[in-house]
């Protein structure tokens, strides 16, 4: 007799996880608790851009989106993995604010993260997150970045201009994300 299997949601529902795949010693630098600035609500977003002095609203934030789908920011200076305490994410880069009207909109926005690496499909994830936050927001990255590890000798590339090609060794590059090698 078949038994009958209860169906429950895949780990990565909401999309891809990226593991951190950047320098071990940043990986091993984050302190427990030392994360971003969780926002999961439009009340979250205003009470931590109430606290942002000029000065940091004219530079872009390191963002993450948590496993959870919550959005964190953190200082454009702070490593992504810090920002996400170490952990695996949704996405990844960095961010911008300006005042749209009455309310507070993304101004740009990108997957600009060295650390994970993420996809550009990452970012329905950002978009959850940032609704979430009540935050006004672009259809998609302003700033797409294209990673690809070289599988011929495994560095890491930044894809520009559509040249899928390795800057280290000149082999091709595939055409899909390879990025993490667990995956």
């Amino acid at each position: 007799m078949a038994r009958l299997r209860r169906q429950t949601r895949p780990p990565n529902a909401r999309g891809r996880r990226y593991r951190y795949i950047g320098p071990v010693e940043l990986k091993a630098a984050v302190r427990s608790g030392s994360g971003g600035c969780r926002i999961s609500s439009a009340a979250d977003f205003g009470g931590w851009i109430a606290e942002r002095s000029a000065a940091e609203l004219a530079e872009p934030f390191t963002f993450v989106v948590g496993a959870d789908g919550a959005l964190c920011l953190a200082p454009l200076r702070s490593e992504h993995v810090a920002c996400a305490d170490g952990d695996m994410v949704l996405s990844a880069g960095e961010i911008s604010f300006t005042r749209d009207e009455d309310r507070w909109a993304v101004g740009e926005v990108s997957n600009q993260s060295t650390g994970y690496c993420p996809d550009v499909t990452s970012w329905s994830a950002v978009a959850r997150a940032l609704d979430e936050a009540e935050l006004g927001r672009p259809s998609g990255f302003t700033h797409e970045v294209v990673f690809r590890r070289c599988p011929n000798c495994q560095e890491h590339n930044i894809v520009r201009e559509d040249d899928f090609v390795c800057v280290f060794c000149d082999s091709d590059l595939p055409a899909t994300w390879n990025m993490d090698p667990a995956t």
